[in-house]
């Protein structure tokens, strides 16, 4: 099992990074403000694909028949149904999307965009559906190669352009590229169905990760509108830039431990009426790879980002530093919180993630009432992570209640990663100069942290056995 993990890990590490390096490099080469104008290039894809999000992808994963094939082509052509909707949607709201943004003079970029979802959609569902064998090569692939080619192309685009098309023409590539290799990966044909029953079987499964995707819009993409209309673009660049150091690995933590333990658990699932403990045992591993992996997150970019900032942005950045602590706080607890949305989604219930995302959700007026106050950025941030932290707990009450998966075997990691992030804000907020007692927490601080991180593996019996595991 470990020789899978640290594929799924590193494949999906591959394509983030490859995606992660070329938002720097984007930021390296342009003004702060067209990076800014780019930045919203991320956020109209978000307002499309998670206002239309139904989770195909996953259910081919956790049906009992996602193995079939007129299923999966019925998945297929719902798909595209989709995605043509999204992308008229994009089309059609262009111009009011660039004013709400304040950047009218880019409606057209936004215009073209609408292809990207379409391109999305196309996608071959064989690089999903292989992952119930735990065959993930395909998926690494479709990933992976375009997000290189994506990188690549930067240098020429810019000697070309100069300014914000640059990211434009380099998403619409990896788009195109991703749709080709989904195909040329493939097993089976290509097949298109359009079924009402697949339809409302969808609809019935997806409705609240749809709800969630709207939920997640304004979870990741609210704070950015929030900063770009009180703070002006120049801040959203600062501000979006913390967002990409810090969500970029979420987004390949939680990718991973989904590819890896949703297969399992929804088969495990499937068998609960007789075998109750392997799926018991599986949810308690994939709980404690979530908290493991919002520790080490939070770690690597405590660690990483502030050289990363200095050696590659430079001084045009300067202002992040301070901040970096809460985006990682922040994106650590998004990780925990994965885990028993993972378990959920793999029982059936997609409503988890819809309700503890909606705790973040409703933090938003609260953050627009503090920057309307003229607070620094910190407070925004700050009002975030504590909301993150209900949506964990209240992620952990729904599973519970509803599927009697209880978090008591977890509790000590889940304790442990909480004296983690406490010992990291300790040693990065205290005032400097510090004297007296603020002085000895500081020094200790990282100390404690340290200790703490040494003893959240030994911690999680359930994930140790799975990682162990033959086969």
């Amino acid at each position: 099992m470990l020789r899978k993990i640290l594929l799924v890990v590193s494949g999906n590490a591959a394509a983030s990074l490859l995606l992660f390096a070329r938002n720097l490099l984007v930021a390296r080469m342009l003004p702060v403000e067209d990076y800014g104008i780019a930045a919203t290039f991320a956020i109209a894809m978000a307002v499309v694909e998670m206002a239309s999000q139904l989770g195909l992808q996953q259910q081919i994963v956790q049906a009992r028949d996602g193995n079939d094939p007129r299923f999966q082509a019925a998945l297929q052509g719902f798909q595209l149904l989709r995605g043509l909707l999204s992308g008229g949607a994009l089309f059609f709201a262009a111009g009011l999307i660039a004013d709400l943004l304040r950047v009218p003079q880019v409606a057209w970029a936004y215009q073209l965009m609408a292809l990207i979802p379409v391109l999305n959609a196309l996608q071959h569902f064989d690089i999903h559906r292989l992952g119930r064998e735990l065959r993930f090569w395909p998926q690494i692939l479709t990933g992976a190669l375009p997000a290189l080619v994506s990188l690549l192309a930067l240098w020429p685009l810019a000697r070309m352009f100069g300014d914000y098309r640059v990211m434009l023409y380099a998403m619409l590539l990896q788009a195109v590229l991703g749709t080709a290799i989904s195909h040329l990966v493939a097993e089976r044909r290509y097949r298109l169905v359009l079924d009402r029953q697949v339809m409302r079987r969808s609809l019935h499964f997806g409705w609240p990760l749809l709800l969630n995707g709207l939920l997640l819009f304004a979870v990741f993409q609210g704070d950015r509108l929030i900063v770009a209309r009180a703070f002006g673009i120049a801040s959203l660049a600062i501000f979006s830039m913390g967002v990409t150091l810090t969500l970029t690995p979420m987004l390949v933590m939680v990718k991973s431990t989904q590819s890896f333990f949703l297969p399992q658990l929804s088969t495990a699932a499937h068998a609960r009426a007789t075998r109750p403990e392997r799926f018991d045992e599986l949810a308690q591993a994939a709980l404690q790879a979530a908290l493991l992996g919002g520790a080490l997150l939070v770690l690597g970019v405590m660690l990483l980002g502030p050289m990363l900032i200095e050696a590659v942005l430079g001084g045009k950045y300067a202002a992040l530093l301070p901040l970096l602590c809460w985006f990682a706080a922040q994106q650590g607890l998004r990780m925990a919180k994965a885990g028993p949305n993972i378990v959920a989604l793999a029982a059936g219930l997609t409503s988890n993630s819809m309700v503890s995302n909606a705790v973040r959700a409703a933090s938003l007026p609260l953050i627009w009432w503090a920057a309307q106050r003229d607070q620094d950025l910190a407070v925004l941030l700050a009002i975030g992570t504590l909301a993150e932290a209900l949506g964990f707990a209240l992620a952990l009450v729904h599973l519970a209640r509803h599927l009697g998966v209880s978090c008591r075997p977890s509790l000590p990691a889940i304790a442990l990663l909480g004296l983690f992030l406490a010992s990291i804000w300790m040693g990065t907020v205290t005032p400097v100069p510090a004297a007296g007692l603020l002085a000895g927490v500081a020094a200790a601080a990282p100390w404690a942290a340290a200790a703490v991180l040494a003893c959240l593996p030994l911690s999680m019996v359930a994930l140790r056995r799975q990682v162990l595991r033959r086969g």
